[in-house]
């Protein structure tokens, strides 16, 4: 119970409640088969006994694999995302649940001689990183040999 308020969400809840709601969705399963089937009879006997013996139970078996299918899935989502925050921890690194969600770090510092393309090509509208042309002494962008 308490980990349904970590507003941090540190910790999955869903493998722990996972089991309870498969057994949910198995109950309203059977729930619908047997409104189905009970609707089916008050409409005719035959179609009664169709969706007593085939249609009912063909609907509630692939709602089921459907269902599990889609639960698996989370379940295995989720252990992939435990896993990976243990390899960090134990990699010796913090793990994104365990820092919180402050500002992310500032970019790194440029490489030393780096020139950004504004400074570089300060005659062009939007600058681009281009490389520079050997021909000229690498002060102005190459030209386009594609442009007519």
């Amino acid at each position: 119970m308490k980990a349904l308020f970590d507003f941090n969400f540190r910790k999955f809840i869903t493998p722990s409640i996972i089991k309870i709601i498969y057994i949910l969705v198995m109950i309203m399963l059977a729930v619908a088969y047997l409104g189905m089937v009970i609707s089916a009879f008050v409409e005719d006997t035959l179609l009664g006994f169709l969706v007593l013996i085939i249609l009912g139970p063909l609907f509630v078996l692939v709602y089921l694999c459907l269902i599990r299918a889609g639960l698996e899935s989370l379940i295995a989502s989720i252990r992939t995302a435990e896993n990976t925050a243990e390899l960090v921890r134990l990699a010796g690194g913090t793990p994104p649940s365990d820092t919180g969600h402050g500002p992310l770090p500032g970019n790194p510092p440029a490489p030393q001689g780096y020139t950004s393309p504004a400074t570089q090509y300060p005659s062009q509208g939007n600058p681009q990183v281009r490389p520079a042309d050997p021909n000229n002494g690498g002060t102005t962008p190459p030209t386009n040999p594609y442009q007519k």
